[in-house]
């Protein structure tokens, strides 16, 4: 049994997307556990979140379906747990192991009565499934092979999707990450194989654990609303914007403001903390009037305006169009919190009593 903490993001998003952009995230201590036991043959896989057990089988190096209801329930409801096994299953083959017969379940945290909270539960169910099938098969792995593996079976079936997630999952606490570029080590992957791949340089990453803020407690709110990160994201980049002077704007103006954020936890300051929150929360602003995703819902801006009137800073976490959002406010000021708490929920939002990970997944 393996588990992975949720993510939230701090600031970064949308530039995090391309490679080598900065991207503050903190792990939070909700989970998805992947439990794993040997199965007959083939690859069984269940989960809170998929009504009854879904058989696959394997066939030339990737998972396929019983008969066409597992193949569409695999795709659509598990597609993440599939890569997960299937990239653990071409590193064994590459070292001429046998592809693992195994049953995967997966309990997650990280969901209301089945409705995601946007707190990463792909990502995390990826590391988390990882981890719990490579230690089955008796596969020692570093975190840094644990994440690369994640990466690799995330970009194969959406390159796009940044890592931020991964890496928050696999190191936990306060991270500061950039972003590699994932087509990159794909087609490294697919030339030079796993195993190689997972110990030379990529071209882009790097991820550093960070403090947590000295005096400053991390508040979460849920609208109730879930949103699709990778349609937000797809819907931005196949807008015009990329190369644009708003797109270089935006990149500079996050990039910065993720720099001075992190230097403001390396330093306890956190005034300049909560001022950088402030400014990813304008720069967003800005990229949701220009190029009109939605990132703002009422309640995302009913979220962010509670937590300034308490005197604290807020932004969406993530994509936003939904999920959650996040405010940090003085540690000390009790009343202020239960007061930001009842203003949430007035204004038909959801505290989520969440606190920061310290711990990622662990081998």
């Amino acid at each position: 049994m393996r588990r992975a903490p949720g993510k939230l993001f701090v600031a970064g998003e949308y530039a995090v997307v391309e490679p080598g952009n900065p991207a503050l995230l903190v792990a939070v201590d909700r989970h998805v556990t992947a439990t794993v036991s040997p199965a007959t043959t083939g690859v069984v896989l269940s989960s809170d979140l998929v009504a009854g057990p879904v058989g696959l089988h394997w066939a030339d190096g990737t998972l396929a379906g019983h008969d066409a209801t597992d193949e569409r329930r695999a795709r659509d409801g598990l597609a993440h747990v599939v890569a997960a096994v299937e990239v653990v299953g071409a590193l064994l083959a590459e070292r001429g192991l046998p592809a693992p017969a195994v049953h995967v379940s997966i309990d997650s945290r990280l969901h209301d009565n089945g409705t995601k909270l946007g707190l990463g539960s792909s990502g995390a169910v990826t590391v988390a499934t990882i981890a719990a099938v490579a230690a089955h098969c008796g596969l020692r792995l570093s975190r840094d092979a644990r994440f690369r593996l994640a990466v690799l079976a995330t970009a194969g079936l959406d390159v796009r999707a940044s890592g931020g997630d991964l890496a928050a999952g696999t190191w936990g606490g306060w991270i500061v990450y950039r972003s590699p570029d994932r087509a990159a080590v794909l087609d490294l992957a697919r030339t030079r194989g796993i195993t190689e791949t997972l110990h030379v340089p990529w071209p882009g990453f790097r991820v550093r654990r960070l403090p947590p803020p000295r005096g400053l407690h991390l508040e979460v709110g849920w609208t109730g609303t879930p949103a699709s990160t990778a349609s937000l994201v797809s819907a931005l980049h196949r807008r015009p914007w990329r190369g644009t002077p708003s797109h270089r704007r935006f990149t500079r103006t996050t990039n910065d403001c993720v720099r001075a954020a992190t230097l403001a936890l390396e330093r306890g300051d956190d005034a300049e903390l909560l001022s950088q929150i402030r400014r990813a929360r304008r720069a967003l602003a800005r990229l949701d009037d220009e190029a009109h995703l939605g990132i703002f819902t009422p309640g995302l801006t009913a979220l962010c305006d509670a937590a300034e009137a308490v005197g604290g800073a807020a932004k969406p976490s993530g994509a936003g169009g939904g999920d959650c959002g996040i405010a940090l406010v003085d540690a000390q000021a009790a009343p202020r919190i239960s007061q930001l708490r009842h203003q949430w929920a007035a204004a038909g939002l959801r505290p989520l009593l969440v606190r920061p990970a310290t711990e990622g997944n662990e081998e």
